[in-house]
């Protein structure tokens, strides 16, 4: 494409046209920009790029290569960079209460950002779990033209002749307490699990995330898999630029892509993954932003009807690399088209539909990374949404794997995360028990820290098919096992969840989609009139201001 075609400057002319506007075509000046450019649209080129985590380091060299692509298409690529916490460092531990928020600091900064700058249009690239959706809220927010760039997957590690991830590394700590793995084990595997940059291998958030994004038309076809030292993904990055300046001249914006059917599409992948539950929050959380009508009822409704079809880590046998090597996610969603659970007829930033852009994509015999339909993993999808008198708001089981027993377990209750870990790592734990985790949700933790640490030490210790956990709190996509996450209304919101105690009788019944508490209506009453809210942990700061502006995490968890 000519760089010398006429496109629109919407909101960048605002900054480069007229003599008043000269004070900011000064500093632009100042940062490189020519007479010529001051004609052109300006893009920006928000990258959650640094050297915390593994997850986020490549994507400083990727924006790179989209603002080449961005200028060779006739308009001004402008950079600039936000935070990413890194959830795999700052788990089990009191980080971990910064995870979320930073959800929506990356979404509130980008959208400063881009107002407070006109730009015309917007690549967002991100890595760890919350960048993605907090990069993509803000695209849908803003509603400039925007393309959304995963950094890419890291490489899986080798220990003792297999293939193996940082959910190793967690579980294998439970191992170690239990007196099932020696110092010398613990240490060769810390050393191995993480052999390259890119965001965790299995089918955890950040790569359930991505997949979501080329589901909902956000990401060029193939961006999903793709790990990131792969020499593959210059030429994403390229295309990226390329897309998003087609976007601007058509005037494709997030929210002509992001309609209630695509994100139909997006929860069937999810479910067909046997993804991180983390993406039901996130979905939710997108569309608020993009004024979409969602509710945990449409997660329960596709999933009734969307077969899992993939052997993924955490529960499976494979990771993203393994995904891509037969042919990424488009072969997933060809098969998922074909069987009428995704809709082919959503726009994506390439300007063509979803069954446009996988339409030469093959599905490869002799593998069972990816299963027909015909031959599912299971019936229905890998997450379900409970509802019941511990849950009247909702919750959220990953069922992926197989979990479908029922439990009808007696509670062990712990205010906090850390308390229960210890019972677990002490040998406190019961088999038959239900643990019982509150006070851990978006406004009483703050922030719904994920819970990977106590979950990897139940598995272990040799509990996982003996122990069932629920937590108003949120799980790690690593996370495998029986687990409800996002139990709604959370405990210092007033839900039942704060009211359970010793001894009571929890029953969880995925098939039903039950989750009950059996406790007398009588002494529940007794219970509530005996409450308290547990003080906040945090009197100031960050952590202080979104705990009080946070929702339910039945709504995404969305401040405002």
């Amino acid at each position: 494409m000519s760089a010398d075609r006429k496109l629109p400057k919407p909101r960048s002319k605002e900054v480069t046209e007229g003599p008043a506007r000269a004070p900011a075509r000064a500093m632009l000046r100042a940062v490189g920009l020519t007479e010529e450019d001051f004609n052109k649209p300006q893009v920006g080129i928000a990258a959650a790029a640094n050297e915390v985590t593994p997850c986020n380091m490549g994507l400083a060299g990727q924006a790179d290569l989209a603002k080449e692509a961005i200028r060779e298409e006739g308009a001004v690529g402008l950079r600039f960079d936000t935070i990413a916490v890194s959830d795999g460092i700052s788990m089990g531990h009191v980080g971990m209460h910064a995870s979320l928020v930073s959800r929506e600091v990356i979404a509130d900064s980008v959208e400063l950002m881009v107002h407070a700058e006109r730009l015309d249009a917007l690549v967002t690239l991100a890595g760890c779990d919350k960048s993605l959706p907090g990069m993509l809220m803000a695209a849908a927010r803003l509603d400039v033209p925007s393309v959304f760039l995963y950094g890419g997957t890291i490489l899986p590690g080798c220990f003792k002749g297999r293939d193996v991830n940082i959910q190793d590394v967690f579980e294998a700590v439970g191992a170690h307490a239990a007196g099932q793995m020696s110092d010398e084990d613990l240490l060769e595997l810390e050393r191995v699990a993480c052999p390259t940059t890119g965001s965790c291998a299995g089918m955890f958030t950040a790569n359930t995330m991505s997949t979501v994004s080329e589901a909902i038309g956000m990401a060029i076809p193939g961006s999903a898999s793709i790990p990131n030292p792969d020499p593959r993904r210059k030429d994403i990055a390229r295309a990226s630029g390329r897309a998003v300046v087609d976007c601007l001249e058509h005037d494709i914006t997030p929210r002509k892509i992001m309609t209630k059917a695509a994100f139909d599409n997006a929860i069937a992948s999810v479910m067909a993954l046997g993804g991180s539950t983390n993406a039901v929050l996130h979905l939710l959380a997108i569309a608020v932003e993009a004024k979409i009508d969602l509710s945990l009822d449409d997660f329960d409704r596709i999933s009734r009807t969307t077969p899992q079809l993939c052997d993924l880590k955490p529960f499976g046998k494979y990771v993203m690399t393994d995904l891509d090597r037969i042919g990424g996610v488009s072969v997933l969603f060809r098969e998922l088209i074909d069987r009428g659970c995704m809709d082919p007829d959503t726009l994506t930033v390439t300007g063509k539909t979803l069954g446009e852009n996988v339409e030469g994509a093959v599905f490869p015999d002799g593998q069972d990374v990816v299963h027909r339909a015909a031959d599912a993993l299971m019936p229905e999808g890998g997450i379900v949404v409970l509802r019941g008198s511990l849950a009247p708001d909702g919750a959220v089981m990953k069922t992926a794997g197989g979990n479908l027993r029922r439990v009808d377990g007696i509670a062990r209750v712990f205010d906090g995360e850390q308390a229960a870990f210890d019972a677990v790592t002490n040998g406190k734990i019961e088999k038959g028990s239900v643990i019982v985790i509150r006070n851990e949700g978006p406004a009483g933790g703050p922030g719904m820290r994920e819970m990977l640490a106590v979950t990897a030490a139940v598995k272990g210790a040799g509990l996982g098919a003996d122990v069932a956990l629920l937590t108003d709190g949120r799980f790690s996509g690593a996370t495998h096992g029986y687990m409800v996450a996002h139990v709604a209304p959370e405990a210092t919101r007033e839900g039942p969840i704060g009211l359970v105690r010793d001894g009571d009788r929890v029953v969880i019944d995925p098939n039903e989609r039950l989750i009950e508490l059996d406790v007398p209506a009588d002494e529940l009453a007794r219970r509530r009139a005996e409450w308290q809210a547990p003080p906040a942990r945090f009197a100031s700061g960050a952590m202080a201001k979104y705990a009080k502006l946070v929702g339910s995490a039945a709504r995404g968890a969305v401040c405002g």
